[in-house]
């Protein structure tokens, strides 16, 4: 692993453990074993290493629609990305952790969010077709996006809490998802 894949490895644990605004760059320096600055050598300010992380993150997202079908029904389609998605959050924790201090935050730059919009092309895209097939509703389609984003976050909070409630069940949270926003 290179120092820059360390820094950044140690960044995201920090910063998804202790939060954005309570990590500072000297202790990401001491957990990624290195001097600040060798961390101001590949991330100028604190600002530019979360936006690098955001970014990463987004990109990997783009995996969720890795075998999207165009064959299968609209809502098998819908069905599969909000599984994929619930899929990749709970099998990376902390990318959950750090996105979601970041939904409003104004550190994430125009050209992060950007890359972040685009890394859901595919979803939007479907969306879309699901409304011309007249089998979603037209709503504005960010207005849709916010709201299923904000179910698929409300499922995640549920999951990774470590308390003893029942466990939701995501079938349940997708059949209603998708009674909200089928025509």
């Amino acid at each position: 692993m290179t120092k820059k894949e360390v820094i950044k490895k140690a960044a995201l644990e920090l910063l998804a453990e202790q939060g954005v605004h309570a990590t500072p760059m000297s202790a990401i320096a001491k957990k990624a074993g290195t001097g600040m600055g060798t961390i101001y050598n590949y991330f100028p300010n604190k600002e530019n290493l979360i936006n690098h992380l955001y970014v990463c993150i987004k990109n990997e997202e783009r995996t969720i629609f890795k075998g999207y079908n165009s064959e299968q029904s609209l809502k098998k389609q819908f069905e599969n990305y909000y599984k994929n998605t619930v899929d990749f959050f709970i099998d990376n924790r902390s990318y959950f952790h750090f996105i979601e201090q970041l939904q409003a935050s104004p550190i994430i730059t125009q050209e992060s969010k950007r890359v972040g919009y685009n890394a859901i092309a595919s979803v939007l895209e479907l969306i879309e077709n699901g409304k011309r097939e007249k089998q979603i509703k037209r709503i504005d389609t960010e207005e849709l996006m916010n709201f299923i984003g904000g179910t698929i976050l409300s499922f995640l909070r549920l999951h990774h809490q470590d308390d003893t409630r029942v466990m939701p069940s995501l079938k349940n949270h997708l059949d209603m998802v998708w009674d909200a926003i089928k025509k």
